[in-house]
């Protein structure tokens, strides 16, 4: 039986482009192609295919937050991200949205072919280029996860109102401590996390939370 494929591409020259690709594989069947996430979804639920092509930058709901839902209602689905971004964050956020291959939109024909082949049958295709941002990220988040590790409680507490982005008599004023405190565990916290400056410290810690995590501004 061939594998059936939808599109989400809001290009439509990229979108007709990856159309023809399929159609013109023996192994593949064209299940749909649509613009945006809001027009993919219902047709996809209920059609069920058992590949989606999937952009991440789409107009209004991006594509990493259609893979989540696609993914809730219809487990099986298997999900390739076809983008032109080889970011490691848009890349971590895509695989923990359930994605399991990603792809760029510059690859060969013959590559996103044998990607959706592999990709049914329950491999993990990716980029040479994508794999090794992945493996990058997943190092930087390693040694990240690490230094924080060493903070005290206090100086993550610490860090954790700085990300919010609270001044440091804010922060000695909210947890109930003496400003040269707060400027004492920040000095622990820059020489710890080997920073230099507040941003630094911060971005640090940010990349440690779950993406559903607020990462910024303070509360209301």
């Amino acid at each position: 039986m061939s594998i059936r494929v939808a599109i989400v591409e809001d290009d439509a020259g990229v979108r007709e482009t990856l159309k023809k690709i399929v159609q013109k594989a023996p192994m593949l069947s064209f299940e749909g192609a649509y613009g945006s996430a809001e027009e993919a979804f219902d047709p996809i639920t209920f059609n069920r295919p058992d590949v989606a092509l999937v952009d991440i930058n789409l107009p209004g709901k991006s594509g990493i937050t259609l893979v989540a839902e696609l993914k809730a209602r219809v487990p099986k689905l298997q999900v390739m991200m076809i983008t032109v971004y080889e970011d490691g964050d848009r890349i971590f956020d895509s695989l923990q949205a359930g994605a399991s291959g990603y792809l760029l939109k510059r690859a060969h024909p013959q590559e996103i072919v044998q990607g959706i082949i592999q990709l049914h049958a329950g491999g993990a295709p990716m980029s040479a280029e994508v794999a090794r941002k992945v493996v990058d990220f997943f190092k930087r988040r390693t040694k990240v996860e690490s230094e924080l590790k060493q903070l005290s409680a206090r100086e993550t507490e610490i860090l954790r109102e700085l990300s919010k982005g609270y001044r440091y008599k804010e922060i000695a004023d909210r947890l109930n401590i003496g400003i040269e405190t707060v400027r004492t565990h920040v000095h622990h916290i820059y020489e710890k996390l080997h920073v230099e400056s507040r941003v630094e410290a911060v971005m640090k810690f940010v990349q440690d939370q779950p993406s559903d995590t607020p990462r910024h501004g303070k509360p209301k």
